[in-house]
């Protein structure tokens, strides 16, 4: 497996991400994911549709709550063309939890807490924690990969505007 040290950053802190590097023009790797009621769910399952796909360490901390439900607002706002995933290793009922108190209902939440098969494929698996980097891809309808941006300190937001403006060129 691929390691690239020093990927990112957590509080200045340097951290290893494990796994395959995913490019933009590369065609998104396959991934089976948990949902909220405990079934698999494959990301190729989204073809047809433009995906916003964000990858968050934990929906219990302020960051990946801030930004899951922004990218929940900026879901109303989009065609239904276009669908946004949030993937943690946060278990299912956890997550199905935290969207219920926090009002999230037009982003689909999807945990990789099982095989860590979404962190692997895409190179955004924190070795040393065990968690996932923050990313943000965007998928056309083919399951080619047209954005990425990596965020250098987990601790900081993605640049919203950009993956919403690729997003919605694609539609």
């Amino acid at each position: 497996m691929n390691e690239y040290p020093n990927a990112v950053t957590l509080h200045g802190n340097p951290m290893t991400l494990v796994g395959d590097s995913v490019q933009v023009g590369g065609t998104a790797p396959e991934a089976t994911l948990i949902d909220n009621e405990m079934k698999p769910v494959s990301l190729s399952s989204y073809r047809g549709k433009v995906v916003i796909l964000a990858t968050v360490p934990s929906l219990d901390t302020p960051v990946c709550d801030m930004e899951t439900r922004r990218f929940n607002s900026e879901a109303t706002k989009l065609s239904d063309d276009v669908v946004i995933l949030t993937v943690s290793m946060d278990l299912p009922f956890a997550q199905k939890r935290w969207c219920g108190t926090a009002g999230v209902d037009r982003v689909i939440t999807l945990s990789d807490h099982r095989e860590t098969a979404l962190g692997r494929a895409y190179g955004l698996l924190i070795k040393e924690l065990r968690l996932l980097a923050r990313a943000v891809l965007v998928l056309d309808r083919d399951g080619i990969v047209r954005h990425r941006q990596l965020v250098k300190e987990v601790g900081d937001e993605p640049d919203y505007a950009a993956a919403l403006a690729v997003a919605k060129s694609l539609i």
